[in-house]
């Protein structure tokens, strides 16, 4: 695989290895064996990565999708936003036939700080796939997604909700456009209109009952966007 991505200069053949060679020396003379597990680099099963990070007035820290779960339609969408502020919630909506086509579910207090714990939002996804909503519904998140996710679901929005990112002022039934081979996720607000709803927000108690450790892991972890990591307290 390694010589493959040489072809097209994607590697540092002259990088030091453990081995005391160069990168360029292990790989060289590497051939492709059984071109339906590696395929050739001019006949790549996509051509992209799996991930597309994506950045606008809705995600300034930015947002992850795995695109090559989306349906092609859905690589670029626009739809009303249908607000929720726990996944649950979101879960009932769409099970009851709440969610409409076009419609855009938004689940947020579900980062590291407002989960807390970064929780997984697969429940959802699986309810709108389930729902036959795959190509008409994208659901966007401040919380987490595993390599199970279908469906145009793009998560770890940051900042998140409860860190006041700006996902936590949308109000139902604003516009949210989202352009994945642009890159581009974003509220159709202007940035007038943003400010002053942040300027107004507060940050709510934590949705659900939490003790000790998670308490305390939601005072001290970082965005998402650096890791959700446990920041080191300042003595």
């Amino acid at each position: 695989m390694m010589a493959e991505l040489s072809r097209k200069n994607m590697l540092n053949l002259n990088v030091a290895t453990l081995s005391g060679q160069t990168l360029g020396k292990i790989i060289e003379g590497a051939k492709i064996t059984r071109p339906e597990v590696i395929r050739s680099i001019d006949n790549p099963f996509y051509h992209e990565g799996g991930l597309a990070v994506l950045y606008g007035n809705l995600a300034p820290d930015g947002a992850v999708v795995k695109q090559s779960a989306v349906r092609p339609e859905m690589f670029r969408h626009s739809g009303p936003a249908r607000v929720f502020d726990i996944e649950e919630e979101a879960v009932l909506a769409i099970q009851n036939g709440k969610i409409k086509k076009g419609d855009v579910v938004v689940i947020r207090y579900e980062g590291p700080k407002g989960g807390p714990g970064f929780r997984e939002m697969l429940t959802a996804t699986n309810a709108i796939i389930s729902a036959g909503l795959g190509a008409d519904v994208a659901l966007i998140t401040d919380g987490r997604f595993s390599g199970a996710t279908r469906g145009a679901a793009i998560g770890h929005i940051s900042p998140e909700a409860m860190a006041g990112g700006p996902i936590a002022i949308i109000n139902e039934g604003d516009i949210i456009e989202i352009d994945i081979p642009a890159r581009k996720l974003n509220v159709k607000l202007s940035q007038n209109e943003i400010n002053k709803r942040l300027k107004s927000w507060s940050r709510p108690p934590l949705k659900r009952e939490v003790k000790s450790y998670l308490r305390r892991y939601s005072a001290m972890v970082t965005s998402a966007s650096t890791g959700a990591v446990l920041r080191t307290p300042e003595y």
